[in-house]
């Protein structure tokens, strides 16, 4: 090949890569357009989705607690008799516990005093 030859194979791929660049700018370039446009689409029905969300939390929160109460294992009736005459029970020796101090110590404080 001679040089006038190199040079016009060389200002043909020049043009070519050029012409590629352009292409590929312009193709770039609608993709940012789609992309921006799919984003503001989307920014769109994230509002639409935190608008219905807010009315749906309630809801939702409700099916869970209705879904978790029936996993609970309730007493019998009772057992709760049971448990309840216990406390009951341990209530009223306390409160007797108590008094007895209550008492004494106020024995103790008139000996004192009077």
């Amino acid at each position: 090949m001679s040089k006038k030859q190199k040079v016009v194979e060389a200002e043909v791929e020049k043009q070519e890569l050029q012409a590629e660049n352009k292409i590929v700018e312009g193709n770039v370039a609608k993709e940012n357009k789609k992309q921006e446009k799919t984003a503001k689409d989307n920014a769109k029905k994230k509002d639409k989705k935190t608008k219905e969300k807010k009315g749906s939390k309630i809801a939702k929160k409700t099916k869970e607690t209705v879904s978790e109460l029936k996993k609970v294992t309730w007493p019998t009736f009772g057992e709760v008799l049971k448990k309840t005459g216990i406390v009951v029970a341990f209530v009223i020796v306390f409160g007797l516990f108590i008094y007895g101090v209550d008492a004494l110590l106020g024995w103790l404080t008139s000996l004192l005093v009077g």
